[in-house]
């Protein structure tokens, strides 16, 4: 098993290609600033997916690194929500990409909560 095959993993990794060129809408003078800040925080989602399976013979490792997961996740929706406000003539297309986001998000929690219960350390072939 690989986290290739987590659907976290593949609808975060979906999601960072759509907001990374999106983040290419805004004005010149965001790139380096908003943009800047919601792109690291996308793929802060994926890269703290990837690093905690690569830790998760340790169960509490691997969680921390999903609760890590879910704070980058919350922290991009706070910057999509800031870019909606801001450039309300890209809203259509952010909206879109925050609304995503709100639904990896629960997904993630509720992945983080099975890992809690379901986890085994010495067996972690159990990936549902």
């Amino acid at each position: 098993m690989s986290y290739r095959n987590l659907d976290i993993y593949k609808m975060a990794f979906s999601l960072f290609i759509k907001t990374h060129k999106a983040s290419f809408l805004l004005p010149k003078y965001e790139l380096y600033e908003l943009g800047s800040q919601l792109r690291r925080s996308s793929d802060s989602v994926i890269t703290n997916i990837v690093e905690g399976y690569g830790r998760s013979c340790y169960k509490n490792d691997y969680v921390r690194f999903l609760v890590f997961s879910h704070a980058s996740n919350d922290e991009t929706i706070n910057h999509l929500e800031k870019i909606i406000i801001l450039y309300p003539e890209f809203s259509s297309e952010f909206e879109i990409v925050r609304q995503e986001y709100n639904l990896l998000g629960g997904k993630i929690n509720n992945y983080k909560k099975w890992v809690k219960e379901n986890w085994n350390e010495n067996n972690n072939q159990n990936i549902q």
